[in-house]
């Protein structure tokens, strides 16, 4: 005799349910309330260069390969004033970046093969976990090489300019992106 398995179904919906729930990506934890960002030299997960860029001293995290690049800056709580990110890439190609489970704004400045500003854009946080074909596309709007990230608010700060030239170990940097 064939009965009918209508338990089954229930449990069997909730542990997929369970497993979608602990599959889920990690948040970073906020800063304390009031807390200031770590220094930058503690701050960084890897490689770093430091760059001068109008005057100030920041100290850069390197993303040289495909893995670290798509990561970027994702679950970092802050972004200490003088620190970021900068991509290098083996060749210079139209790119579009998004804000895929980043915490904080973020100013992106795309430069092309010789350290000239193609284009900035002060990029704004984004739900986490938003599906990657719903994120907004920031767009470098000519053949980028490098692209630097920053805290928030620091394109205006250091007063930047499109076609202005940031002084980059350029050949060294090409020689070190995979």
């Amino acid at each position: 005799m064939n009965t009918p398995r209508t338990t089954a179904l229930p449990w069997a919906a909730l542990t997929i349910a369970l497993a979608l729930t602990l599959a889920g990506c990690p948040r970073a934890d906020p800063p304390p309330a009031g807390g200031e960002p770590p220094p930058a030299d503690r701050w960084l997960q890897g490689d770093a260069e430091r760059i001068e860029i109008a005057g100030e001293a920041f100290l850069l995290e390197l993303a040289l390969d495909e893995a670290k690049r798509f990561r970027g800056l994702s679950d970092r709580a802050t972004i200490p004033a003088d620190a970021g990110m900068l991509f290098v890439f083996p060749d210079a190609a139209e790119r579009a970046f998004v804000m895929r489970d980043c915490l904080v704004p973020i100013d992106i400045i795309y430069l092309d093969a010789d350290g000239r500003i193609l284009t900035m854009h002060e990029m704004q946080v984004e739900p986490y976990g938003r599906a990657e074909f719903l994120l907004r596309r920031y767009r470098s709007n000519g053949r980028a090489q490098f692209v630097i990230e920053l805290a928030g608010g620091s394109i205006h700060r250091l007063g930047l300019s499109e076609g202005d030239n940031l002084e980059l170990p350029l050949g060294e940097l090409k020689a070190r992106a995979r």
